[in-house]
């Protein structure tokens, strides 16, 4: 086992991976901007090197200067967490190629998933359903384009090959806009991800966001955790998620997490993983693969007792999985709220300092958070400030969790969605449970509409 880990990533995810380093005995380094030099992490870590001014180009994105600071403090594993460089293949090649081991997977993984086009035909070889769509990248010949896209049936949609947070993709319902929409997705694929390259998919109307968690090791053993439904989303960012998927069948869930687990014997996979769908009308549809820890993961870990993040530091050091399949239970019910330090309504990015910061507790409530009284809030970062998580025997039970959770938590001096929150947690559609990923989006659109009619009829 490792006797020393740098994390390579800053808020909650790095006191998350710092406190499973800690649980493990594991000595931690933590890098951090001069943004972050208050931060809760950074106070608590074995050491701490800055490694450059709040832009995340000149930090966070640093390849050379955190693998310097791995060099300097004899770390000898690096944790990426997630955004960042976590799904970077480049970063993963460089900091094995450094001599240290790299908490993820290896870099031909990242990229055959990263490649949406390539992580698309893996799948597809290795039984995993897909979205209808092209074979591979779109054809430069217009007529060409126009007969996939009248083979797959309208309306489709347009993505990056490259892509993903939801940028990069265009719906498209008509012949008459095709063509425009591909090359105005290529154009803006070409800038955001350096790779023109876009396929095309069956757009599907009303589906839900279920993704499956895996774990796999080198020795070619692969498990999975279980589902997570993720479609309270608002322009394709999770707002709320939970595990398992209400009102989806077990037996089915058993067979596509199979299939993701042999996917994984198949490619070489090791680490952790999540395997994300469109689920619509009883079938999955294969979107992407995340090669890194998920936001989401504690979910997971509440139904199933299992550290996701100990068990990516074990594998890397080259550990075999302590169970099997048979071995994983799956109990009760988990949701977690995403806290973002903005406004509720207009969700325009709220940073400063946080006056007063008071989190709930009792049975079943767990908070993920490196935000504390007295913290700045940096306008340089996502503005996710915190995970407010709650379990329950029952779904009903972690609802009623979250909402006596929503009603303790303070935090004045910058505006947060913790009020939108607390309307979803009360929302009849919520809780009946299994709304499309489209369901948010509409209900902030009524709502902002109603607002509009207001201010007429005064």
């Amino acid at each position: 086992m490792f006797e020393k880990v740098l994390i390579a990533n800053r808020g909650e995810i790095a006191l998350r991976i710092q406190r499973a380093c800690r649980e493990m005995g594991i000595k931690t380094v933590v890098v951090f901007s001069e943004a972050d030099r208050e931060a809760k992490y950074v106070k608590l870590a074995d050491e701490a090197v800055c490694i450059g001014p709040a832009p995340s180009a000149q930090s966070y994105l640093n390849m050379p200067a955190i693998i310097s600071a791995a060099e300097v403090t004899d770390a000898q594993a690096i944790h990426p967490g997630y955004g960042f460089l976590s799904e970077n293949a480049d970063f993963a090649e460089r900091v094995e190629k450094s001599g240290f081991a790299f908490i993820g997977p290896t870099a031909e993984s990242i990229r055959l998933m990263g490649d949406k086009v390539s992580a698309k035909q893996a799948m597809i070889r290795s039984g995993v359903p897909c979205v209808p769509g092209s074979e591979g990248a779109l054809p430069d010949n217009p007529k060409e384009i126009i007969a996939i896209a009248k083979k797959i049936g309208y309306p489709v949609i347009i993505k990056a090959a490259g892509g993903g947070g939801g940028r990069g993709m265009r719906v498209v319902h008509t012949e008459a806009h095709l063509i425009n929409a591909v090359n105005m997705t290529r154009e803006e694929a070409g800038r955001a991800f350096g790779n023109p390259e876009v396929y095309m998919e069956k757009f599907l109307e009303n589906p839900r966001h279920v993704e499956i968690q895996v774990l796999a090791d080198t020795f070619k053993n692969a498990v999975y955790l279980g589902e997570r439904d993720c479609s309270m989303q608002r322009r394709h960012q999770k707002v709320i998620e939970e595990a398992p998927a209400p009102g989806i069948d077990r037996r089915l869930i058993a067979k596509i997490g199979e299939r993701c687990a042999e996917a994984c014997r198949k490619i070489g996979y090791r680490g952790a993983g999540t395997f994300e769908f469109l689920y619509e009308d009883g079938e999955f549809y294969f979107i992407e693969m995340n090669t890194r820890v998920q936001v989401e993961h504690p979910v997971t870990e509440m139904i199933t007792g299992i550290d996701i993040v100990q068990q990516q530091i074990r594998i890397a050091a080259g550990e075999k999985l302590p169970f099997k399949q048979k071995d994983i239970e799956f109990r009760g019910h988990a949701i977690e709220c995403r806290i973002n330090a903005e406004d509720p309504v207009k969700f325009i990015p709220s940073p400063g300092r946080i006056q007063s910061w008071h989190v709930p507790g009792g049975p079943g409530v767990r908070v993920d958070s490196h935000a504390y009284a007295g913290y700045l809030v940096p306008p340089t970062y996502d503005s996710m400030i915190g995970k407010l998580i709650t379990y329950g025997t029952t779904r009903e039970q972690a609802m009623r969790r979250m909402r006596i959770a929503l009603s303790e938590m303070v935090v004045d001096g910058i505006q947060t969605n913790i009020p939108l929150h607390r309307e979803l947690m009360i929302d009849p559609k919520f809780a009946q449970g299994g709304t499309s990923i489209h369901y948010l989006e509409h209900r902030l659109e009524e709502q902002a509409a109603s607002r509009g009619d207001s201010r007429k009829a005064k």
